[in-house]
């Protein structure tokens, strides 16, 4: 499956029309529709029907629009997958990407993609859907090397820091709240899945930084998770959009030195060189590969 533009990914409720809407008319990367967390048990069908209806009828200034379903371990999965190709005509748009919570084994994605073969096959579905795999507890974590390798439909990994956290006993405040920890409390596991994600070029995204009104933790957080290599994070309110997406939108300054650094190589390489002198910076093949990534976004993004 192809890469997509994952800066910042705004979770939004599947059952609150209100919200849904609004989401929709903003300019973000991706919008999440929540089945899972954000809805409670007794309003887990209208939210299927809404998401269904929302989809169908609503024209989302973001590019991708994934929905959330619930694990497979509930009572509500396939139901899930089902309600959002409840349209008969192949051309209303569907989900871009199906994000499957507390992936725990290649087994549960395997699940997932036999599933929705089998229903785009029955339905006509022009594009096959894409799946995100959402790491979220001890046993996922230690699985995520197999889960990457899994499928072809699989496009990124995702870290759930708050289901993560209850599965570790870790003791913290918030979701994504480092605690009282003097050092990164999230630094092993998002390496782990970071690394995960790179070998099978899937795309590593943070979870949410649940205060939405502690603007310094989550410029904290976001220097983390950028270091470390992750593509994007999670965002739980419109507030947030703009750090996120900032945080992961590379300069102009940047996007230009780069462009130098390829081409005068580019030229080295041609001229039978293996290294070459970029206003004062030795630029050779393993400089070009840490390049690489931020001259991809900025294709991307159209800079």
């Amino acid at each position: 499956m192809g890469h997509r533009l994952r800066r910042c990914l705004l979770s939004v409720p599947g059952s609150n029309e209100k919200m849904l809407l609004k989401a929709a008319s903003l300019d973000v990367d991706v919008v999440i529709i929540d089945l899972e967390d954000g809805v409670a048990p007794q309003e887990k069908q209208r939210a299927r029907a809404l998401t269904s209806e929302v989809l169908a009828s609503t024209d989302f200034k973001a590019p991708t629009v994934s929905v959330r379903i619930n694990d497979l371990a509930s009572s509500h999965c396939y139901q899930d997958v089902l309600a959002l190709f409840d349209h008969s005509e192949p051309s209303v748009r569907q989900a871009d990407t199906i994000i499957l919570p507390k992936t725990q084994s290649g087994a549960d994605i395997l699940f997932l993609c036999h599933l929705l073969h089998q229903i785009e096959s029955r339905h006509g579905t022009q594009r096959p859907v894409g799946i995100e795999a959402l790491i979220e507890d001890a046993t996922g974590m230690l699985a995520v090397e197999a889960v990457a390798c899994t499928h072809e439909r699989l496009e990124s990994l995702v870290f759930g820091m708050g289901d993560f956290a209850a599965s570790q006993g870790i003791s913290t405040t918030a979701i994504g709240h480092q605690g009282h920890y003097t050092a990164d409390l999230w630094h092993y596991p998002r390496y782990k899945l970071i690394m995960a994600a790179r070998a099978e070029n899937l795309e590593p995204i943070d979870g949410p930084f649940a205060n939405f009104r502690d603007s310094e933790g989550l410029s904290d957080d976001l220097t983390a998770a950028k270091t470390l290599g992750m593509v994007g994070k999670w965002a739980i309110h419109p507030d947030q959009i703009a750090a996120i997406t900032a945080a992961f939108t590379p300069s102009q300054e940047a996007i230009e030195i780069a462009r130098r650094q390829q081409s005068a190589f580019d030229e080295a390489i041609a001229n039978g060189q293996g290294a070459v002198n970029v206003d004062g910076t030795m630029v050779d093949q393993a400089s070009i590969k840490l390049l690489a990534p931020l001259l991809k976004k900025a294709e991307l993004l159209g800079l």
